[in-house]
């Protein structure tokens, strides 16, 4: 499992609300068995998530963002159906983590 790998959310109570993970732990931690995710939610409305918090993902031509505030953990074994990476989006996301634990 790399940093930036997006999954699908296969939990059927939650893939409605929250279809995708990222993974925003390092590599450097491989030997747990949980990971650190972020949950994706569809962006229906994009300019209501605080942009620096929530920044906005194209994930299969579709708008989402990134709910940094409901960072979780799950088990690695959940994390089965890898469908990209936001490698591209790692500056976004580290300024999203960076907000939310220091307010900068």
């Amino acid at each position: 499992m790399k940093q930036y790998d997006l999954y699908e959310n296969t939990d059927p109570d939650s893939h409605a609300s929250y279809p995708y993970f990222v993974d925003v732990q390092t590599g450097l931690l491989e030997d747990l068995n949980s990971r650190v995710v972020i949950p994706i939610a569809p962006a229906l409305d994009a300019k209501a998530f605080p942009k620096n918090l929530c920044p906005i993902v194209e994930i299969n031509n579709k708008q989402f963002a990134l709910l940094t505030h409901q960072i979780t953990t799950v088990s690695s074994s959940f994390l089965e159906n890898k469908e990209g990476s936001l490698l591209l989006n790692r500056d976004d996301i580290i300024s999203a983590l960076d907000f939310l634990l220091t307010g900068i």
